[in-house]
């Protein structure tokens, strides 16, 4: 049975000899509603592990490595909106993680990892595999915390998923001493936490009218922090009800319906130019949600940081966001389905209705379709029969890299959630995003997609999906090379004798899947790519298509490398 049809059950089946302080620990998960966890084991927690193998309520997903162990819960608690958990060993296992913390970090999703830490009494002698990880992650976690006391393990609990899911999102880490969890307590478990409720103030959302019933061109940027299924149902209604042209914060593609007559591309890399000129050209920018960060305003220029004749309104559920970076000349903290809601149940009476959501989804629909090209196997042609083969509700999971820009450009991230991917750019996402999204979602079909860079940094996770049994599609990509760095590199240092460090000599990346199991096979033309996900559809487990094209072809808006020459 999947671990998520037994969510109901909060009975602890944990033995007596479990230690008392690791016995509660699981018991505190439990009635937090945890019901998976990711890990490397390590002996520096074996008491949680012993406490976690005599209960039934929460699932062990052994993976490969710990920067996979963090991707999967952080794409957990993305999918979910509750915290993803981890547990990894102290030192090199708490290091690899690391990575994961710091997506989840900038991607604003709720994740709590836990590290099995040093003994209490080997403290602050270098001992083995120790690290201060208050210190370590206390810049890049929300809160970073050890726990002591066996007796103070409920609020430290607690108060870790209370920090992970309140005001934006973001990744908390506890260290537990391997001392602690062999103490004796009588300590119970806190009651569930809950994300507080953030209404937004109605002066705040009468301002916001008058506001864009004075603009003559408004745009809206909206995903991010707190965004969920009823924040876009909500949103989508107000901004049709306008005509409100609405833009996706980088790789936030999910936050509406592209089949929406009002949605007009995704911003970041590679975007529309018709869409960034819109943006720039606005009288009234809605960010709701959106941090505003480096990739979603190109470096922040669009828009640009302060512009007399534009006014900005920025939405966002931490306060300590709200005028950091951009002005805002009307800030609004709250909840983003509380703000959504309120906003489409608004009625004053008056009428505002704006052509330009038409107009931009018309530019965008164009700027979305692909256009045969001369290469073998033309990528965007194959997202484009990827589009009309699989299910409108296929989870798309990636990592960084030039592939990425064929998704983001001709996919329709249509359900919700249906993107997983690192606004912070991280490589080595995509598998174990998938492997998680499989688990969370076994009726819904799922594709990683990666480069031949960004396979080779976390593939190895394709044994944890063949362990646990996950139905997944992965589709490599291989242009021999960092294409994203050679891209750039050959922008700045052009010409073949400059290129240097970004070439690759790969495997056969489909006799790798094969070996872990995979049903897989190779496409280097377009009509293989079609016969091939076709196969791959049918058949369930995990299955992987290798994909190989030349270094010529790049995804950033239809560029070449050649091209690039050129400029």
């Amino acid at each position: 049975m999947r671990p998520h049809a037994r969510r109901g059950n909060r009975r602890s089946m944990t033995a007596p000899d479990t230690p008392p302080a690791a016995r509660l620990l699981v018991d505190c998960l439990i009635e937090q509603g945890c019901d998976r966890i990711f890990t490397v084991p390590g002996e520096s927690f074996l008491q949680v592990l012993d406490g976690l193998g005599r209960q039934d309520a929460i699932e062990l997903v052994t993976c490969r490595q710990e920067g996979g162990v963090s991707f999967m819960a952080c794409a957990d608690g993305a999918m979910t909106g509750r915290p993803g958990i981890a547990f990894v060993t102290r030192g090199p296992g708490a290091t690899n993680a690391s990575i994961g913390v710091h997506v989840a970090r900038q991607d604003s999703q709720p994740m709590i990892l836990f590290i099995g830490d040093v003994d209490s009494e080997m403290r602050d002698r270098e001992g083995f595999q120790e690290v201060d990880f208050t210190a370590f992650f206390g810049p890049i976690a929300k809160w970073a915390a050890r726990i002591d006391s066996a007796d103070r393990i409920p609020e430290y609990v607690a108060r870790a998923y209370a920090m992970a899911v309140s005001g934006r999102p973001g990744p908390v880490v506890l260290a537990l001493p391997e001392d602690m969890l062999n103490r004796a307590t009588k300590a119970s478990p806190r009651r569930r936490v809950e994300r507080p409720a953030q209404a937004p103030c109605p002066d705040a959302m009468q301002a916001l009218m008058a506001l864009i019933a004075d603009a003559a061109s408004p745009i809206a940027i909206i995903g991010g922090a707190g965004w969920n299924a009823k924040a876009r149902a909500h949103f989508q209604l107000f901004a049709e009800r306008l005509g409100l042209p609405v833009a996706t914060a980088f790789r936030r593609q999910d936050a509406i319906a592209p089949s929406s007559p009002v949605y007009a591309g995704n911003l970041g890399y590679g975007p529309n130019p018709k869409l960034v000129a819109r943006v720039r050209e606005a009288d009234l920018v809605l960010a709701i949600g959106a941090r505003l960060g480096e990739a979603t305003t190109d470096g922040y220029t669009v828009p640009p940081l302060a512009a007399p004749d534009r006014k900005l309104v920025h939405v966002h559920p931490d306060a300590d966001e709200l005028n950091s970076v951009y002005p805002a000349d009307l800030a609004i903290c709250a909840s983003m389905d509380e703000f959504a809601e309120s906003a489409a149940l608004w009625d004053e009476g008056a009428v505002i209705d704006f052509d330009a959501g038409a107009q931009a989804h018309t530019e965008w629909e164009e700027w979305a379709t692909a256009h045969p090209n001369d290469h073998a196997l033309d990528m965007g042609q194959a997202v484009q029969f990827m589009r009309d083969t699989l299910p409108a509700d296929t989870i798309i999971c990636n990592g960084a890299g030039n592939f990425s820009g064929w998704w983001h450009r001709y996919w329709r991230y249509e359900g919700f959630p249906t993107q997983l991917a690192p606004t912070c750019g991280a490589m080595g996402y995509g598998v174990p995003a998938a492997v998680a999204a499989a688990l969370r979602h076994p009726e819904r079909t799922v594709v990683a997609v990666a480069g031949d860079g960004d396979f080779l940094m976390n593939g190895q996770e394709l044994a944890t999906a063949a362990q646990h049994g996950a139905d997944l599609i992965v589709i490599v990509v291989d242009n021999s090379a960092y294409g994203t760095i050679r891209m750039h590199q050959e922008r700045e240092f052009p010409g073949e004798e400059r290129i240097s460090g970004t070439r690759l000599a790969n495997p056969d990346f489909a006799a790798l899947g094969a070996a872990y199991g995979a049903w897989s096979t190779h496409a280097a033309t377009t009509e293989q790519f079609k016969e091939a996900l076709i196969a791959a559809e049918g058949r369930s487990g995990i299955r992987l298509i290798h994909c190989t094209i030349d270094i010529e072809q790049l995804a950033a808006s239809g560029a070449s490398v050649s091209g690039l020459r050129a400029r």
